[in-house]
């Protein structure tokens, strides 16, 4: 078969999905668990589910097909039907490593890329998911071994949660794939909460549950007779500036854009970008459009007569490039509490990150013309995209300001009258003093979370066992270096996959759409890792090489804009149309879990917030996203005996 024949049976058979299993060493589940467990993903793959039951070893599988398939469905065997596979992604150089694989004598029963992986992990063992590139959970069971094999992309854009009890190892693609077993205990982590309500998202490898944890991306867990282990075979690449003329990095970084895009493009089915008027989606937009000889068909979110709309630049890219177009604005007529509603379902874990929101409604929108969606996540994270690093910057200059000084400047401040803006000035100044008289690892996640140290002890009637402060000792240990690399390389360790990731995976797959980031390929993260600080952030000018490398050919405004959030004005509308919603959850919480939170200070600060003294849109929205998804899920707030033995411990 020719190298052009195989590429067009690639794209016949590609797939996404959800993928669910357990090893069984010491215990004996009833001949249905694997079934329910894999039900929970359906949403995930609505179009085919398959199951594998062993004495030691089951697995299940869902698949969302982008065209009606011929073959590959999963579980996947080899030819001796010894090893057997689960899959959730997509491996973008398929092509590259089959023809590697059939050089060696490996043959291939289907033209899918799930058997590829399967081959090349029988042909390589685990040194062959260095080869991969692409986004990817995945489970490998050999009978004769009694191994069984996890992996996660590099970036974790694909999830992969793990839970051990005595012996024996529980996975899935969502948490409600081993919520579904009642040996589970729904024990709210501590750890977990402790780092939600500063981070706004739970850093890998803490979940909201206790006891069960996130495999770290670019890892790999071997179980094997009860023993597991884990092992990274790529990590975060360290940022070490190499030199470098600023127009090879210009070339570079051409040249990698138009090469992920094009490989990130292979589908034979409609295929959208989200767009938001801003460089990022509008970069991708730029090298879809150059590669694909079809109209693309683009996806927006506006919110008009909002200061925030993009509204002026998602119409100038439109034009520009002449995409089959569709928006919606997202207002308050809208089903908001029915979307919030659902977003605690499958979110998994509760979205502190407000701009679940409008990607719900991206999402939906979306689904009508496509199954496969491009985003521009990850410039931010690998360019220097966001204000927070502005800030780190501004920080360290106000460390030469007495703290007296500024702490007079906030109790003057507080007469400065809540704004109705999104993200006013007044928030951001507010904020910004406020992170400057912490230490500058605490500052930078304030600046992107909610509550400060004092504000979290307030909530609570116990103590936390330190999960933060363990997290950002790796990054006060890396500090202060240029200012700059060591935020930025904690944000792609944990912002990026806990917060971003998470909430593009969830939302989107609620509605069976796949979104594809081609700035994570890794080969641009790693050369990212090599530019000098002032080719990512000049002065005021961030993301500088990435728009300087499209000058000529975005339309000037969109290189010139300011940067906005893509998030919902959450202080206004949780004075207006998500009003009663907050003050029902809150009131509902308070009965249940009265033991661990303090609900006379949660009270104290919504008044607040209410009657504008305080703009606390954001936190209050963590909040009920929290007690939403406790209630939904059942998770126990009481700690338990051993919960209570570890905060001591961690007291001690």
């Amino acid at each position: 078969m020719s190298g052009l024949q195989h590429q067009r049976a690639w794209k016949r058979h590609r797939h996404l999905c959800g993928i669910v299993g357990f090893t069984t060493k010491d215990w004996r589940p009833d001949q249905e668990r694997i079934q329910s467990a894999t039900s929970t993903l359906f949403h995930r793959g609505p179009d085919q589910q398959g199951v594998f039951r062993s004495r030691a070893c089951s697995l299940g599988a869902t698949r969302l097909k982008i065209v009606d398939l011929a073959s590959g469905d999963q579980p996947i065997f080899s030819e001796d039907r010894d090893s057997v596979i689960v899959f959730n992604g997509e491996i973008y150089n398929h092509l590259e490593v089959r023809r590697e694989l059939e050089s060696l004598g490996r043959r291939f029963q289907t033209h899918c890329d799930t058997e590829t992986v399967l081959q090349a992990f029988l042909e390589w063992d685990t040194n062959c998911f260095e080869r991969l590139r692409g986004m990817f959970a995945v489970a490998i069971w050999s009978n004769s071994e009694q191994r069984l094999v996890l992996a996660r992309d590099r970036l974790g854009i694909k999830p992969l949660y793990i839970a051990e009890r005595g012996e024996d190892i529980f996975f899935a693609s969502e948490l409600k794939g081993i919520l579904v077993h009642p040996e589970i205990e729904r024990q709210l982590s501590l750890e977990g909460l402790d780092c939600y309500l500063s981070m706004n998202y739970v850093p890998c490898p803490w979940t909201l549950v206790d006891g069960i944890e996130k495999l770290p991306p670019g890892h790999w867990l071997e179980w094997r007779d009860g023993r597991t282990n884990k092992h990274a075979y790529w990590r975060i690449p360290e940022i070490i500036p190499k030199p470098i003329s600023f127009e090879d990095a210009k070339t570079e970084l051409d040249f990698l854009l138009n090469q992920s895009v094009r490989e990130h493009l292979m589908s034979d089915v409609p295929l959208g970008v989200w767009l938001s008027g801003g460089v990022d989606s509008s970069t991708v937009l730029h090298y879809a459009a150059q590669a694909s000889s079809s109209q693309l068909r683009t996806f927006s979110i506006t919110f008009n007569g909002q200061s925030f709309d993009e509204s002026q630049y998602i119409r100038q890219v439109v034009e520009h490039y002449g995409t089959d177009h569709q928006q919606l604005d997202l207002c308050p007529e809208e089903d908001l509490e029915g979307a919030i509603e659902d977003i605690t379902y499958y979110s998994d874990e509760p979205s502190a990150d407000s701009g679940a929101l409008p990607v719900w409604f991206l999402s939906k929108l979306c689904k009508t013309q496509c199954t496969v969606a491009f985003s521009g996540e990850g410039a931010d994270e690998i360019f220097s995209g966001y204000l927070t690093y502005r800030a780190n910057r501004i920080a360290r200059q106000l460390k030469n300001i007495p703290p007296s000084a500024i702490d007079l400047a906030l109790r003057a401040l507080r007469f400065w009258p809540a704004s109705k803006e999104k993200i006013s000035i007044e928030y951001k100044l507010k904020r910004l003093l406020q992170g400057s008289l912490m230490p500058p690892e605490r500052a930078h996640v304030y600046w992107n979370g909610t509550f400060s140290d004092a504000e979290k002890a307030t909530l609570l009637r116990v103590p936390l066992p330190g999960a933060l402060r363990d997290v950002l000792a790796r990054l006060g240990a890396s500090l202060p270096g240029d200012g700059i690399s060591p935020f930025l390389e904690f944000d792609q360790q944990y912002y990026l996959p806990d917060d971003i990731l998470v909430k593009s995976d969830r939302v989107s797959m609620a509605h069976s759409v796949e979104v594809r980031p081609p700035f994570l390929d890794h080969r641009i993260v790693e050369f990212a890792a090599t530019l000098p600080v002032d080719l990512k952030i000049r002065g005021t000018n961030q993301k500088y090489l990435l728009k300087e490398v499209m000058r000529s050919k975005l339309p000037t405004p969109i290189l010139q804009r300011p940067k906005i959030g893509f998030d919902i004005p959450a202080h206004e509308w949780f004075r207006g149309p998500l009003r009663a919603m907050l003050m029902e959850t809150l009131a509902s919480a308070e009965s249940e879990h009265s033991e661990l939170f303090n609900f006379e200070a949660i009270r104290n600060y919504t008044e607040q917030h209410l009657n504008r003294r305080i703009n606390i849109g954001y936190h209050l929205w963590g909040l009920i996203m929290l007690f939403m998804w406790m209630k939904r899920w059942k998770i126990q707030s009481k700690p338990s005996l051993a919960s209570k033995r570890q905060v001591i411990a961690a007291g001690l």
